[in-house]
């Protein structure tokens, strides 16, 4: 059972670096921002938060959604607070093109970043170890309207998330409109292809993989 969680860590990883990698794709795109990087900005320019601080605000109050929501907090959560932000930071650093200025190739590279988001997703949450804040809420508001598919949950979460940011102030392109609309889409294409629901997967906790881990049970 402990190697099964050690591959889990593993697999989680992997996942965060294939999911970054799509968001580096979305920034790269150059065509606007996110709706939670729109939200990001807006809650920045009314508060002495800068836009890291304002993300780091937004994943907090994402996380007690999460709670209040009965979501569990593993793992794969703290893995995913730690390292996505580095990863897309690592591609943003290193990506050795210039930044994109035609809207038609923007476009297709942030259809492409969603794709491999999706995939990224998929591969760390099926380690089982909780999803990051953003994605608990999404299964969370998922497993409440089980009716809808859960990629039409995300374009109906990401489009209030824009609303509140565009508010406040946060700045809107094409791309953000595409991102609300265009990223549930893709997602709920691609997970239809590889035959993939997040709502039927049961996550262990903290509590539960620590007591795993501090067992005498050898593997």
């Amino acid at each position: 059972m402990k190697r099964k969680i050690f591959i889990g860590w593993i697999r989680i990883v992997i996942g965060l670096f294939i999911f970054s990698f799509g968001v580096h794709l979305t920034i790269f795109a150059n065509i606007g921002l996110a709706p939670w990087d729109c939200l990001g900005m807006g809650i920045s320019y009314h508060t002495p938060l800068n836009y890291g601080l304002s993300m780091t605000f937004i994943a907090l109050i994402v996380l007690g959604i999460d709670l209040l929501l009965k979501e569990q907090i593993g793992y794969g959560t703290l893995i995913d607070a730690l390292l996505t932000g580095n990863f897309v930071q690592f591609f943003n650093s290193f990506n050795p093109f210039p930044l994109n200025d035609k809207l038609w190739l923007g476009i297709i590279i942030m259809l492409v970043g969603f794709v491999f988001m999706a995939l990224g997703m998929a591969v760390y949450m099926k380690s089982q170890q909780c999803c990051g804040p953003r994605d608990a809420l999404l299964v969370g508001l998922g497993k409440r309207l089980s009716k809808i598919p859960i990629g039409i949950v995300e374009v109906i979460l990401w489009a209030l998330v824009l609303l509140v940011g565009w508010l406040l102030g946060g700045p809107v392109g094409i791309g953000t409109i595409i991102s609300t609309f265009g990223a549930g889409i893709v997602m709920q294409l691609v997970y239809n292809i590889i035959h993939f629901e997040p709502r039927q997967l049961h996550h262990k906790g903290l509590v539960e993989i620590s007591r795993i881990l501090l067992s005498k049970e050898s593997s």
